[in-house]
């Protein structure tokens, strides 16, 4: 598990979104009753490199707000240059 709770999962976002390079772009959503999937690309500054990542979300709701999720990341892909 890599953050449970608000607290925790708040500090991981504020030190993540320091990264200069930082941008998501929501590819698509699908919602099956309470559950949303969204399928993003990000843009990050890796160790080695700014690139881009797939990721795969899964969002559980309840009462309009999230009470799980779940996210999968595929291979990194480095910039040229």
């Amino acid at each position: 598990m890599l953050a449970d709770g608000a607290q925790a999962i708040r500090r991981r976002h504020v030190e993540r979104f320091r990264e200069p390079d930082l941008q998501g772009r929501l590819l698509h959503r699908l919602t099956v009753g309470n559950l949303v999937i969204d399928h993003e690309t990000v843009r990050r500054s890796f160790p080695e490199g700014v690139g881009e990542v797939d990721v795969v979300c899964l969002y559980e709701i309840e009462n309009g707000k999230i009470v799980k999720a779940w996210f999968k990341m595929g291979e990194k892909r480095l910039s040229a240059g």
